[in-house]
């Protein structure tokens, strides 16, 4: 079903965020039987932007489905639409805005990928830049997982992260790495200039080139066992002291 031509968006909740955004969307399958709740919107929305509906079995809804939880709808869409850097810029200078970005350096979990994605749209976040080897593409499960906020967020696939950042320095975007090395906590350090937030892969952190390209280091205190946080939870700590000194 899935191919490079197109994608899939499951579950009630992200089904319901896409068809309140402008995105495309090639046809919505049903699970058929009883209607009850938020699908009976969908239903409704979908009607409403002439969109086709299809009504399937369970059995062979789930046999589609890329995810374990699907709530008996799944949306065909169109693949991601990347953006470009620029237009993460352009973005933050048409709100009259301190670029805030985030730069995720080999983050491999799509599950992470989506929960950063979702806190990274609620903290007002302009654009994150992802790499294309080695790392989690948005698909069906970064949707689900970012409970829709996919739709809001200006994603950028780089051939090269490093020339990503050397392109944003140049734009006045000074760039944060968080390294367990430094000895500067989050806390301490101004967020309040154009700010671009690295974060690197859940196992290895960030690779050598981009660490040393980095403007300066933070870290987050530790106070237990275990030496290191989940990368979207690390995210979500640093995302949240950008908003904090910009209220």
């Amino acid at each position: 079903m899935n191919n490079e031509y197109q994608d899939q968006v499951e579950g009630r909740n992200a089904v319901l965020e896409l068809l309140e955004s402008d995105r495309d969307i090639n046809k919505i399958y049903i699970s058929d039987g009883e209607k009850h709740g938020s699908i009976n919107k969908i239903i409704a929305l979908a009607k409403e932007r002439k969109v086709i509906i299809n009504e399937i079995s369970k059995s062979k809804l789930n046999q589609i489905a890329q995810t374990e939880n699907n709530q008996g709808v799944i949306a065909i869409v169109p693949p991601f639409n990347y953006c470009d850097v620029e237009d993460i810029l352009e973005l933050a200078k048409s709100r009259n805005e301190k670029p805030f970005i985030l730069i995720l350096d080999g983050i491999e979990d799509p599950h992470n990928l989506g929960s950063i994605i979702r806190t990274a749209e609620t903290a007002g976040v302009h654009g994150i830049i992802i790499p294309k080897r080695r790392a989690a593409m948005v698909n069906s499960t970064v949707s689900k997982v970012s409970a829709g906020a996919v739709e809001y967020m200006k994603v950028a696939r780089v051939n090269n992260i490093n020339e990503a950042i050397e392109y944003l320095k140049k734009n006045d975007v000074w760039i944060c790495g968080t390294d367990m090395s430094t000895d500067k906590y989050y806390y301490n350090e101004d967020f309040t200039c154009g700010i671009g937030i690295v974060i690197g892969s859940e196992g290895f952190g960030m690779s050598r080139l981009v660490k040393e390209n980095c403007d300066f280091l933070v870290k987050i205190p530790m106070k237990g066992r275990i030496t290191s946080l989940n990368a979207s939870v690390s995210a979500g700590i640093i995302m949240y002291e950008v908003v904090k000194q910009r209220r």
